[in-house]
């Protein structure tokens, strides 16, 4: 059995102002930096073949101090990115609105579709699952594309909210397909003060 865990990047500025990210390079915050180290204390005992991560640096730095503690390096790939938003990037929905009107989301406005993300994603874990088959495989990467990835892989997931700030997804592969065995974890954050 293949087993993938899907991790979300830390918090950063715009995920607090509510700005869509989509590909503009945004660093995690003191916040995200903290969350991180929770995750990664989280996962110590926990045994991970590889890490890869989208090479945003808000995933790079999660991704890192993950590795820092399990003792693996980490690996970039461009197709782990976030959709990109096109015009949208670093805008609020009241910002949206007020320049392209209640019906902004009708509009093209350079934003990836979803068919783009669905496939760059799943070259990815198509090539994984194939050349790493019987490992465990940490990705961090961004909400969007652990989203579709999600609803693309496991026909009855049901997601009614966003994907935790570094929260923690795991599915697993098998020759009867894929299956989720945790989702969208953040118990590491909870009752926890954000001070090291």
């Amino acid at each position: 059995m293949t087993c993938i865990g899907l991790v979300r990047h830390g918090i950063t500025m715009w995920n607090t102002e509510r700005r869509a990210q989509g590909q503009t390079d945004i660093p995690l915050n003191e916040t995200g930096r903290w969350q991180a180290r929770a995750l990664a204390k989280r996962l110590t005992n926990e045994e991970w073949d590889y890490i890869y991560s989208s090479d945003l640096s808000r995933a790079v730095e999660t991704a890192e101090i993950i590795a820092g503690i399990i003792g693996k390096p980490v690996q970039t790939d461009i197709r782990l990115r976030e959709m990109y938003k096109g015009e949208t990037e670093g805008t609020t929905l009241e910002e949206r609105i007020n320049k392209w009107g209640t019906g902004w989301e009708e509009l093209s406005l350079g934003i990836e579709t979803d068919q783009s993300i669905v496939q760059r994603g799943l070259s990815f874990i198509e090539e994984i699952t194939e050349r790493l088959k019987g490992r465990k495989i940490l990705i961090v990467s961004h909400g969007a594309l652990i989203e579709f990835i999600l609803k693309s892989l496991i026909a009855d997931i049901h997601i009614d909210g966003p994907i935790g700030n570094t929260s923690i997804t795991i599915i697993n592969h098998n020759d009867s397909g894929w299956n989720c065995g945790l989702f969208n974890c953040v118990e590491h954050l909870e009752g926890l003060n954000k001070i090291d």
